[in-house]
């Protein structure tokens, strides 16, 4: 049998123009860690200043000082501690990302919170906390970031995930999250569309080095699922920040309300990530297989 063929991954670096958002600024919740924190360094390296973010003060001034030193190329970082649960908290965070950088071009909508529980295991807190981040939070930046995207002409990207195309066991929280944010998007797009701001999806597959992939995902099962992936590998952060420099950039002006799938064709082959149906009727048979799950 031959082997499969396997597209490497590409940094967009070596694709596109590294002074194309020069004099932007991007605002991204979650960019302090995982996906979000990549695209935030991918937008520094063509050029982009950043306001970043987080609930944890010390651990996104951290990242912040991190990013500014891995761009290497003069561009700006700022930590703006907020919780986007709290509408004050991101005014206030949009408030110093205006006064440090005098503008918002780009909002990255990607805070999230998420774990493995069957739905008569999961708290009517927990479930409330997981569309709190992730839905109300999305819309929350929105809010408080629409006037400056007016004045811009800017660019929304939500990060959604491909949960909901398959009815996921154990993933009911997340999954009507991230439906909602979809349907919130397309709103978005149509009502400020006529003020020239562009709003769309980037729905992520398995990232590779990521919370959710160490989280969500059986443990040594790593080279299983990449077979299961049609592209044979699991996605690399930077996959995820080349869909977003594309979208932000000039010759994505005529793309709004789209979700886009970067997950290399594997929402197409459906299935679980969970032994099925013995995570339903047995759950504690397969504890030891998981990390975070509320079992």
């Amino acid at each position: 049998m031959a082997d499969p063929v396997v597209l490497p991954y590409v940094p967009s670096t070596s694709i596109f123009k590294n002074d194309i958002f020069k004099g932007k600024v991007a605002f991204v919740t979650g960019g302090g860690s995982g996906i979000c924190q990549t695209m935030t360094l991918n937008l520094m390296q063509h050029g982009c200043s950043a306001a970043i973010v987080g609930r944890k003060a010390d651990r996104l001034q951290a990242s912040a000082d991190w990013l500014q030193k891995q761009a290497g190329n003069g561009t700006k970082c700022i930590a703006t501690p907020a919780d986007v649960r709290t509408p004050t908290d991101l005014n206030e965070a949009v408030r110093k990302t205006v006064e440090a950088f005098g503008r918002i071009d780009f909002v990255i909508c990607g805070a999230a919170g998420n774990f493995l529980a069957p739905m008569d295991g999961l708290s009517e807190n927990a479930f409330r906390t997981v569309i709190e981040i992730d839905l109300l939070g999305t819309y929350n930046t929105f809010k408080a970031t629409i006037d400056e995207l007016k004045k811009s002409h800017g660019a929304y990207i939500h990060i959604s995930a491909t949960l909901h195309y398959n009815g996921l066991p154990w993933q009911a929280a997340a999954s009507a999250a991230k439906a909602g944010i979809d349907a919130l998007n397309q709103s978005i797009a149509v009502e400020y569309g006529p003020f020239g701001v562009r709003s769309n999806v980037i729905a992520p597959g398995l990232i590779a080095d990521t919370e959710g992939a160490d989280r969500l995902t059986p443990k040594g099962a790593e080279d299983f699922m990449s077979m299961r992936i049609p592209l044979q590998r699991s996605g690399q952060k930077g996959d995820i920040g080349n869909m977003a420099i594309f979208l932000f950039s000039d010759a994505a002006s005529y793309i709004s309300g789209s979700r886009f799938i970067v997950d290399g064709a594997n929402w197409h082959n459906g299935g679980f990530w969970l032994p099925y149906p013995d995570s339903q009727l047995d759950p504690k048979s397969i504890k030891d297989l998981i990390s975070g799950s509320k079992l």
